[in-house]
């Protein structure tokens, strides 16, 4: 048609009618009889929004070149909002207005609200207008405008607008994040997560939820999220989203959880624990979820579990046994093991608790911790948090049971590889095995392995009476030696009458006593044996 080429003209028509249509409601409006103080207020919104459109009129052809197709979406938006009044309010008119329902007229109440807001924002995005749509421009003040007509865009009741906002935004972001998320305010964040909600479609969803994971990451917005109710919108995305919104939701929780020690109380508070947990055990080999997913979930609990003043109300057990199988789970890449590791090692050092500590043991977490402890290349940092946590559960395997438990998840071999291999927990390693040892299954099957009993003599070469190593080690050989000739034998022939020789000398602990059996032969080590 002729006005197609003239956008233009186009745009002021549009604008015109509409205004018109205005004009024609607020008569229609102020003419009605009954409910006087509902149709008084939207009288008072149709004056506002006819004057808004003649603000609009001043630049309609630089609206339409900067998006034509969306201003006439809002533009006959509010048209029919406003033939929606008039008709109401001629069927208000006179003796008939007591047969209508408040819910009808409140109803167009609020339409008339939403078609105001969206006509002063066109308004907005007007007088922001420089440059026609495209790339973000380099230059500081263009690129602020660009951004505050996104942003304006964003907040419109129509769904297209949104989508097209997001878009902007997130290719914005990309390209300067720093700058794009300092313009957010208040207004921007609370829009943004309501776009979290289900009634939402999808894609709105899950591009809101990328926007969000941004201005989670900055210390400055997490205040924001939380009052406006962002967090519980994450939490419940977690826990029932699709496989896109648990991914957006939970990389955005351990964003906003790593920023603020209350917005990880916070998170326990919606009942967001058992959804990471949940997102910690799905396997991404069998498409139930991805490493990243995954990584998000292990380090978000890790940073609730940090904080010390509400722990007692996150299921403890639950967590250790997800991070004990993170620790196992030979799929989960290295950052989410370091997770478990930390999350292992929080809950066997800060509990005044030895029940937890017990409680890691027996459902694998010293064996997990060895076995990740020792295949990690730089095993040898003293502050791991892995090293920390085999260091904190030293104590609570002195029980029978835990000493059973122990050598039946494989701990005897684990802890003989720590002493022989690892400079940073050697000693805690013959501390267990010393302990291990006065449990009779465990100590024959110390006996029978040639590199435990080599192992510990070596260490008693180690040096000073201060080397504790001295001491843990002379304790498991003298459990070793009373249980066969030839593990005793074998103590012999790794040169341990020399060591001790000396170490007896130096009065180390222990040393003169073993001395003394391996020199005596089997009738002093019986003597010594039933002397215990």
């Amino acid at each position: 048609m002729g006005t197609e080429s003239n956008p233009g003209t186009a745009g002021e028509e549009m604008v015109g009618m509409v205004g018109g249509m205005a004009a024609a409601a607020l008569d229609a409006v102020r003419a009605t009889g009954g409910f006087p103080q509902w149709w008084k207020a939207i009288a008072a919104n149709l004056e506002k929004l006819r004057t808004c459109l003649l603000d609009l009129s001043s630049h309609p052809c630089q609206i339409e070149t900067y998006n034509k197709a969306l201003c006439r979406v809002v533009l006959q938006s509010v048209a029919d909002t406003l033939t929606e009044a008039t008709v109401l309010a001629g069927r208000c008119r006179e003796y008939s207005w007591f047969k209508l329902e408040g819910s009808a007229i409140d109803a167009v109440a609020v339409k008339v609200e939403v078609s105001l807001r969206d006509c002063e924002l066109l308004v907005k995005i007007g007088e922001l207008y420089l440059y026609d749509q495209g790339p973000l421009d380099d230059t500081s003040s263009t690129c602020v405008q660009q951004l505050q007509r996104l942003l304006a865009w964003l907040q419109m009741s129509h769904t297209e607008a949104k989508s097209r906002a997001l878009d902007g935004l997130l290719e914005a972001l990309r390209k300067d994040e720093k700058r794009v998320v300092s313009m957010f305010d208040r207004d921007s964040v609370s829009t943004v997560v309501q776009l979290l909600n289900a009634p939402w479609p999808e894609v709105i969803r899950d591009k809101a939820a990328t926007v969000v994971g941004h201005v989670a990451g900055t210390h400055a917005h997490v205040w924001l999220l939380e009052s406006e109710a962002g967090l519980p919108l994450l939490v419940r995305m977690a826990e029932s989203g699709n496989v896109t919104d648990r991914h957006k939701a939970v990389v955005a929780l351990h964003q906003l959880s790593s920023t603020s020690r209350s917005t990880a109380r916070a998170i326990v508070s919606h009942l967001g624990v058992g959804p990471l947990i949940e997102m910690c055990r799905r396997n991404h080999m069998d498409g139930g979820g991805d490493s990243v997913s995954q990584t998000a979930a292990a380090g978000t609990l890790k940073n609730i579990f940090r904080a010390m003043d509400f722990r007692r109300s996150v299921d403890s057990h639950r967590s250790v046994r997800v991070m004990v199988y993170l620790l196992d789970h030979a799929d989960a890449v290295p950052e989410t093991k370091e997770h478990a590791a930390e999350c292992l090692e929080d809950f066997t050092s800060r509990h005044n608790d030895d029940g937890l500590r017990r409680y890691v043991v027996s459902e694998g977490g010293l064996r997990a911790l060895l076995l990740y402890h020792l295949g990690d290349k730089q095993q040898d940092r003293h502050e791991t948090a892995a090293v920390k946590a085999i260091h904190n559960l030293v104590g609570v395997i002195s029980t029978t049971t835990m000493k059973r438990v122990a050598g039946e998840q494989g701990g005897v071999p684990l802890l003989v590889r720590a002493m022989l291999e690892s400079n940073s927990v050697r000693e805690v390693a013959v501390d267990m095995l010393a302990c291990l040892a006065t449990y009779p299954p465990n100590a024959m099957e110390m006996s029978e392995d040639g590199k435990c009993v080599a192992g510990l003599v070596r260490l008693l070469h180690a040096g000073p009476k201060t080397n504790i190593a001295n001491k843990y080690s002379i304790q498991c050989l003298l459990l070793l030696e009373s249980t066969n000739k030839r593990c005793r034998n074998l103590m012999i022939s790794h040169g341990a009458k020399g060591h001790l020789t000396r170490l007896s000398d130096l009065k180390v602990q222990g040393a003169t006593e073993l001395l003394h059996r391996l020199e005596g032969g089997w009738l002093s080590s019986l003597f010594g044996s039933s002397k215990q």
